[in-house]
């Protein structure tokens, strides 16, 4: 694991405030495992978009737009729950993909409002790996939803890697 920092940036978070842990990824590379493992840690509470999503719309998530549309509003419901976590010094491990500009935006917009500081954990693997992976994950049953081979392709067309530009504290992971 390497860690870098942006040129130029600058820390105004809260020493007493939670870290904002966010996840960069294709599906399948292990976000949500690594996400399970970061929140382990002491007062540290993991917050699960799949879980949650499965659990408000469980018949409603059919297609991309669904996707969308349902994520839209579950961020806009959390978003001020996790900032007052992160003030009570309680760090967040958000799982929820942070694989575009507009995603990693909003996500700032959370650790900017706690006065937080952030990691954001890109995982890097190679598509066929990805996909390996997710296959397995669908035979195994345990994962909230399914999904092909096809979809995976359709969905990494939409993936946005981070860039320096974003100042975000980057950690990789590959």
């Amino acid at each position: 694991m390497n860690t870098t920092q942006a040129p130029d940036t600058f820390d105004d978070s809260d020493p007493d405030a939670g870290t904002l842990h966010l996840l960069c990824g294709k599906i399948a590379s292990g976000k949500s495992t690594l996400a399970r493992q970061l929140a382990a840690q002491p007062r540290t509470v993991l917050v699960s978009e799949d879980a949650w999503l499965a659990q408000l719309y469980p018949d409603a998530l059919v297609s991309i737009q669904d996707y969308v549309l349902l994520s839209a509003r579950l961020r806009g419901a959390m978003q001020p729950h996790i900032v007052s976590l992160l003030q009570a010094g309680t760090s967040v491990v958000l799982d929820f993909p942070s694989n575009t500009p507009s995603t990693r935006a909003w996500a700032r917009s959370i650790f900017e409002a706690a006065g937080a500081p952030h990691a954001l954990h890109w995982l890097q693997l190679p598509d066929e790996e990805c996909k390996r992976r997710l296959r397995a994950r669908n035979a195994s049953g345990e994962h909230p939803f399914e999904t092909s081979d096809a979809q995976f392709d359709l969905i990494s067309q939409h993936f946005v890697a981070p860039s320096a530009a974003e100042g975000f504290q980057l950690v990789l992971h590959g």
